[in-house]
C-alpha cells in the first residue's frame, strides 16, 4: 500500500492528518507502510494533479475522500466526521478506508 498526503505550504491541519493517519495504521498492524508527503505549489499544480484541497489523502494513487465535482483548489479541506467538521478525517474513518484499500 502506498499512502501520499498532498498539502499546501502552512496547512494548519497537515499534522493533525499524518498523526490520525498512523495511528489508524497501527490500530490495523499495518506501521510498514511509507507514508510521502507532497506538496502543491501552484495553482497549475493543483490543476494538473486533480487536487482539491489539503490535506488530501491518496491510497494507492486514488482519493478515498473525493465527492463531487469541486474545481482543483490551492485551499484547505475540511472533512465531515462522526465529531462534526475537521481538518482531518477521523481514525476511524481512515481505518475504514485503510481497511478497504488493502
Amino acid at each position: 500500500m502506498k499512502i501520499t498526503i498532498q498539502f499546501i505550504d502552512g496547512c494548519p491541519h497537515l499534522e493533525l492528518a499524518e498523526r490520525r493517519l498512523r495511528q489508524a495504521l497501527a490500530d490495523i498492524g499495518r506501521e510498514d507502510v511509507q507514508i510521502t508527503q507532497q506538496r502543491i505549489d501552484s495553482p497549475e499544480d493543483a490543476q494538473r494533479l486533480d487536487f482539491h484541497g489539503s490535506p488530501t489523502f491518496l491510497v494507492n494513487g486514488r482519493d478515498p475522500f473525493a465527492g463531487g465535482e469541486a474545481p482543483a483548489s490551492l485551499g484547505c479541506l475540511v472533512y465531515q466526521t462522526e465529531e462534526g467538521i475537521q481538518g482531518a478525517p477521523s481514525v476511524p474513518q481512515l481505518r475504514h478506508v485503510l481497511r478497504s484499500s488493502s
